[in-house]
């Protein structure tokens, strides 16, 4: 399994999504001081969860 890394600012797409108050500051804290956006750490986020998936589905 892969580990998280708060990425570089990658090229991207507007999309519009909801969270829930309290993860939007746990990972505005993560960020603070480094060099990435909410965008950025959220896309890794879900790349990460999808490597996780496809590596679960492998394993079945």
């Amino acid at each position: 399994m892969r580990k998280f890394k708060i990425p570089v600012i990658p090229s991207s797409t507007s999309k519009s999504i909801r969270f829930p108050n309290n993860v939007i500051a746990e990972v505005e804290n993560a960020i603070v001081g480094k060099d990435c956006t909410f965008s950025a750490f959220v896309v890794e986020a879900v790349r990460v969860a999808l490597e996780n998936l496809k590596e679960d589905e492998a394993d079945v």
